[in-house]
């Protein structure tokens, strides 16, 4: 498991805690309970991007790879 599964798999126990925690009364706010959702988040889309990243730079290359064979493709037939 990456640390970045990590952080949000505690972010999210944490907002659950906080939640409850606000629930039964003598607690933090309802907003520190938010900004820790948020931040959960926040964290997921991040990590989600990242994922989205590395599939299109890999999507990328073999496209850049492909046109290189096209490329002596057409020059072997010459």
């Amino acid at each position: 498991m990456k640390i970045y599964d990590i952080i949000i798999i505690i972010l999210f126990i944490a907002t659950l805690i906080t939640v409850f925690w606000y629930l039964l009364g003598s607690s933090p706010t309802l907003e520190q309970g938010l900004l820790i959702l948020i931040l959960t988040f926040l964290f997921t889309i991040y990590g989600s991007q990242r994922s989205q990243d590395a599939r299109l730079r890999s999507l990328e290359s073999s496209f850049f790879r492909l046109a290189e064979d096209f490329k002596e493709h057409i020059e072997h037939k010459k």
